[in-house]
């Protein structure tokens, strides 16, 4: 338990080295025009920036609770951030795409870390009556992180070059690794602990970690591309996932000394609503941050800087208001009325979205509803991680902190493949279904392209040349239309999604006075 000065230091660094891992999730990706252009790269090449980044997250976050147990947990988060820190200088200076790959890959190595113990790390800082004000300020780096990456990413490759999106992470890293080694401790239980012996840690176990959470994720992050199930390469990997997480589930269950317990969440009713809790969180907070930035840039033709402008004062929203949330935790509000209200909230706002989104929609029609959606996720995001801890000692706690985070990213990779897959195939069948009301035998039709054709005619082209102008005009406006009403149901989708996972707040265990995290014994 730390107070005063160093108590604040810690707190900075760890939510500081949070943010930055969530930033680089979603950063990049207002780069990678760009990168394809320096690197000549391919549109497939260059999606691996993002792949490789998001395996490595999903394989690492379950067993840093080991790892931490193992080497010391600060000793571990040190080595991590300095990982993070090396390796986005390499990334910065990769001559061709598979360097790029392979630097973000140990990027994700080291980031994958910074999650799961920077959350253990506050969890030790803060006394049993302040954990929620720790947990809500470890909740502003998560819903903020993927949030401002936009916004941070757009800003550079507006003003600088691709490289920079990875400098920036440098004197954070710095900082981060020069205050881990001067304030962060480890608590006694680990201090004391004897590390494993080689030749009894569950290298199975690793194993199959690797194979079958590692194939699902490049499964989600490669399945758009590759068309998903037509292509022999998803459903070789897609076998793997299967065939490696049915491994790992029997593996972890039966082993004496699993490197991830899955046993815990037998221990906790609460976890496990918790962890199912996370998967939701995690599918509406990146499927929402993916499809709209989307739509105002392909539809409304906004910068990636304005997009990113858009969403920061929800982010802010979301971020102001986890303090507060503590404090109602920490009156004894129970969480089991708090995320149905969340809930609720997120689906007023996928609903108000599906409204506003029309071919005239400027930024001030945005800004209410992702401030509504940025109280939501505040509402939803804090009380499940205390409900979720409540009650769990020692390691269990490191367990179940490792659990949620890459249950909650997995979360966030199935939301963006599937919405982006429905976004892609809804798009095509909604053309199909409008093209009936767009014919020459329709009276309105052929007055709009004789219109059409009259207005280029008169711009010097020929009668042949404007009627070809005239029909992509009426394509373009056709199209237009087939994509804001595939993003209002896109929207609609999300909110009742939301609604339908209402129910589950009904198996939430009411937390009784004694069930505290051990926080002298936590990870």
């Amino acid at each position: 338990m730390e107070t005063g000065f160093t108590k604040w230091i810690i707190v900075i660094t760890v939510v500081l080295c949070c943010l930055l891992e969530l930033i680089d999730t979603s950063i990049v990706n207002v780069a990678l025009t760009q990168m394809m252009g320096n690197l000549s790269a391919t549109q497939q090449e260059v999606s691996w920036v993002v792949a490789s980044y998001g395996i490595a997250n999903v394989i690492v976050i379950p067993m840093t609770g080991f790892l931490a147990e193992q080497f010391g947990r600060r000793n571990y988060y040190f080595v991590s951030v300095v990982i993070f820190t090396l390796a986005s200088i390499a990334c910065g200076q990769s001559t061709n795409i598979w360097e790029l790959v392979a630097f973000r890959f140990i990027q994700g190595i080291g980031g994958g870390a910074l999650m799961a113990t920077s959350q253990a790390i506050l969890i030790d800082t803060f006394p049993p009556k302040q954990l929620p004000l720790g947990q809500a300020l470890f909740g502003m780096g998560v819903i903020i992180g993927p949030t401002i990456g936009p916004t941070l990413g757009g800003y550079i490759v507006d003003n600088y070059d691709w490289p920079w999106i990875f400098y920036v992470n440098v004197p954070v890293g710095i900082l981060a690794a020069i205050f881990t080694m001067l304030f962060i401790r480890d608590p006694e239980r680990i201090k004391n602990a004897i590390p494993r012996p080689l030749r009894e840690i569950d290298w199975a176990g690793v194993f199959l970690l690797i194979l079958g959470v590692g194939s699902l994720q490049l499964v989600l992050e490669q399945g758009e591309t590759e068309d998903w199930f037509e292509s022999l390469y998803i459903n070789v990997f897609t076998a793997l996932a299967a065939i490696g997480i049915i491994g790992f589930i029997w593996r972890e269950l039966t082993a004496k000394q699993p490197i991830v317990d899955l046993r815990v969440l037998g221990k906790s009713r609460n976890l496990a609503v918790g962890a199912f809790l996370s998967f939701i969180l995690g599918f509406g907070l990146f499927a929402s941050v993916f499809v709209f930035p989307i739509f105002t840039q392909r539809i409304l033709g906004f910068t990636a800087a304005q997009t990113g402008l858009l969403l920061l004062p929800g982010a802010l929203a979301s971020g102001f208001m986890m303090p507060l949330i503590g404090r109602m935790l920490q009156a004894g509000v129970p969480q089991k009325f708090m995320i149905p209200v969340g809930f609720t909230i997120f689906f007023c706002f996928t609903l108000w979205m599906s409204k506003v989104i029309s071919p005239t929609a400027g930024e001030s029609d945005f800004f209410w509803p992702l401030m509504v959606r940025g109280v939501g996720l505040g509402l939803i995001f804090l009380p499940i991680t205390t409900m979720s801890l409540a009650g769990l000692q020692g390691k269990d706690a490191g367990q179940a902190a490792g659990l949620t985070g890459m249950i909650r990213q997995l979360g966030g990779s199935f939301g963006v493949a599937i919405v982006g897959t429905i976004l892609e195939r809804s798009i095509y069948s909604n053309r199909v279904n409008m093209l009936p009301n767009i014919s020459l035998y329709n009276p309105e039709t052929v007055q709009r392209i004789q219109a059409f054709t009259q207005n280029f005619m008169s711009r010097g082209f020929s009668a042949e040349q404007a009627r070809q102008q005239a029909y992509a005009a009426l394509e373009g406006i056709m199209m237009k239309q087939v994509s804001i009403i595939t993003y209002a149901q896109i929207f609609s989708m999300l909110g009742l999604f939301f609604l339908a996972c209402l129910p589950l707040v009904l198996l939430i265990k009411r937390a009784r006075g004694g069930e505290k995290i051990d926080l002298n014994a936590a990870h």
